[in-house]
């Protein structure tokens, strides 16, 4: 068995308000929820309105699998207009 996560510290530079930061936070988490089937929450900056960092977390019995979900989850997130990915970690364990 595998658990692998990642992180995304994330700007959200059209933000205006903590509640802007939680709409667009909130969103997204659930649509990653939804077609991911992965735990996703928000890890840190929860009170920075232009920032934000979202982890996800999977468990899986094969290493390539984990890859997989990892890279698109990262495509998808690159793909969302409302966000600009700083920096990423993966690890594995």
């Amino acid at each position: 068995m595998l658990v692998a996560g990642c992180s995304w510290d994330l700007s959200l530079a059209e933000c205006r308000s903590l509640k802007d930061k939680r709409r667009v936070v909130k969103s997204l988490k659930d649509r990653i929820r939804g077609r991911f089937n992965v735990s996703v929450a928000e890890t840190a900056y929860q009170d920075v309105w232009t920032r934000a960092q979202l982890s996800v977390v999977l468990v899986c019995t094969h290493g390539p699998s984990a890859d997989s979900v990892l890279d698109k989850l990262d495509r998808f997130i690159e793909r969302e207009h409302r966000v600009v990915i700083l920096s990423t970690r993966k690890v594995r364990y």
